[in-house]
């Protein structure tokens, strides 16, 4: 455990992707099985300790800290883990770590998973006793499932892959016909045996990603252009008996769109975007706020599948049978995408139509003009690009649309995480009413500078006007130029209204809060 624990501390205090790298590779490679396979799953995001939740963390904690001290504490700190970690107290007659085997990393696994909801407390405690506030703090991460250690699974699988000099992709490939603690993978990255054969299984590829467009123009001759839909790109994956759905990350979401996948039933890969008809656009896409009330849902009823019907607007094709299609040409895949989408369930796949324009003027002109609810701007691939994982410069490219912008006012601030956790980071900000009251239109974290952040936090201490458990409600003066994507109804914020993607653009400290902008007036920007 303690080597685990090591490496999550250097995974929070190192900033650099290379370096965070070079510790899950260490790691990998010098840790036994299958603690490092264990490892490997927390990393990925990939291991679920049902009995344990944020609420047992805190029924633990109650026992052995005053109460008050706790949530003082974690508001204070923000992140319940460190909280925890750093207040529980030391008992006197325990040694600081057992040396019996009984904390290994999958020791510890092992007993979490055999404990029950009831017990989850005692037994955190009893490991809790043994271990320094490191060691509690990987233990209470792991247990919880929210490492939060600024790593993705696709750099996890990066790290594991530097460690055996093997192509991440490679892993990508074989990596859902495996599971913890991944026996198999390590036996195949140090040689034991053949790489682990995914054959039958609907395995998730890397998709093939875009670089922003920063060139003034580029020639129509070699590119082709496409809408950029705004939903969640998605992966489908058919075998002919199976069908799943995978996200850009690689996460498995059949099951919050089994309809999708029981409408599948062709042996082919395809890459599309997943989206939700409007119910005023004859069919067409709605807003991603539509597609929201269906993401994360591990079980999805009847009734929210016929109010927020989804539908997937195909790319791509990646593979058509057993013919791997991703060496081809674009020019030569998308007539073969054109030729397997007829055979399809009309009324959950459809392909996102090319755009027809004389030059790149032109394209920009209709760019320009398009402001569909479920349009985020343009997409330009090369008509000679094979389908490669990542972003490969000259391929392809995103040309989002410019975005819009809303002068609001702050009016909470809320603790952020990690490096952030002892800063104010979190913004809700508001717009007017016409009877002069403040609602809610959106939440922000992004866009500033560090300086600006430091500046920000201070405003917020010393203009606190109430505070509810880690959220401070702040003096209505100061006011932030907010930019976002879109902005929709919203049944579920008191001012209507949504946006999509929110940042702060500017901090306007020469404006009054009195002069920021209206809820009418954003809701003339509904699209």
């Amino acid at each position: 455990m303690r080597a685990f624990s090591q490496l999550l501390d250097g995974l929070v205090y190192t900033r650099s992707r290379n370096g965070k790298l070079d510790l899950i590779a260490a790691y990998m490679a010098q840790t036994p099985d299958p603690d490092r396979g264990w490892a490997l799953a927390a990393l990925t995001g990939n291991l679920d300790i049902k009995a344990v939740k944020s609420s047992v963390i805190g029924e633990m904690t109650r026992t052995r800290v005053d109460p008050v001290l706790f949530e003082m504490s974690r508001d204070y700190v923000g992140d319940l883990a460190e909280t925890v970690a750093l207040l529980w107290p030391k008992v006197d007659d325990q040694p600081p770590e057992l040396d019996d085997g009984s904390l290994t990393l999958s020791a510890i696994i092992d007993r979490l998973h055999a404990t029950s909801r009831a017990a989850a407390p005692t037994v955190l405690a009893q490991m809790m006793d043994h271990l320094d506030a490191s060691g509690r703090f990987a233990l209470l991460k792991l247990a919880t499932g929210g490492l939060r250690v600024g790593i993705s699974a696709r750099l996890a699988k990066t790290g594991f892959a530097q460690a055996f000099n093997l192509n991440v992709d490679d892993v990508e490939e074989c990596w859902h016909a495996l599971s913890p603690p991944y026996t198999a993978l390590f036996d195949w990255a140090e040689g034991r045996t053949e790489r682990p054969d995914p054959t039958g299984t609907p395995f998730f590829r890397p998709f093939m990603l875009a670089h922003p467009l920063e060139a003034d123009s580029v020639d129509l001759t070699h590119y082709a252009a496409e809408w950029k839909w705004d939903g969640i790109r998605i992966q489908i994956v058919g075998t002919g008996a199976q069908t799943r759905l995978y996200s850009r990350a690689g996460d498995d979401i059949t099951g919050s769109f089994p309809e999708i996948a029981e409408a599948f039933t062709a042996h082919a890969v395809l890459d599309g975007e997943l989206l939700v008809k409007g119910e005023f656009q004859g069919g067409e896409a709605a807003s991603f706020n539509a597609l929201q009330q269906r993401l994360g849902r591990k079980a999805v009823t009847a009734k929210m599948m016929a109010d927020y019907p989804a539908f997937v607007r195909l790319y791509d094709i990646l593979l058509h049978a057993d013919e791997d299609l991703r060496a081809l040409p674009w020019e030569q895949r998308r007539p073969r995408l054109e030729t397997i989408v007829p055979t399809l369930d009309r009324d959950r796949f459809d392909i996102s139509a090319l755009i027809e324009a004389a030059d790149f003027e032109a394209l920009a002109d209709i760019r320009a003009s398009a402001r569909d609810a479920a349009i985020e701007g343009l997409m330009l691939k090369r008509r000679d690009s094979p389908y490669v994982a990542g972003r490969k410069a000259a391929l392809w490219y995103k040309w989002k649309r410019d975005p819009l912008t809303a002068d609001c006012v702050m009016m909470y601030a809320q603790r952020g995480h990690g490096k952030r956790s002892s800063f104010y980071s979190d913004y809700t900000f508001g717009c007017w009413t016409e009877d002069g009251e403040l609602l809610p239109v959106g939440k922000a974290y992004s866009g500033f500078t560090d300086e600006e952040l430091k500046w920000l936090d201070r405003f917020v201490r010393t203009n606190t006007v109430n505070r509810f458990g880690p959220v401070r409600e702040v003096e209505k003066s100061l006011v932030l130029e907010v930019a976002f994507d879109s902005i929709h109804e919203s049944k579920r914020h008191k001012s209507g209204l949504a946006m999509r993607f929110p940042r702060i653009a500017r901090i306007r400290r020469d404006k009054p809060a009195s002069e920021a902008d209206t809820v009418e007036g954003l809701r003339r920007l509904v699209s």
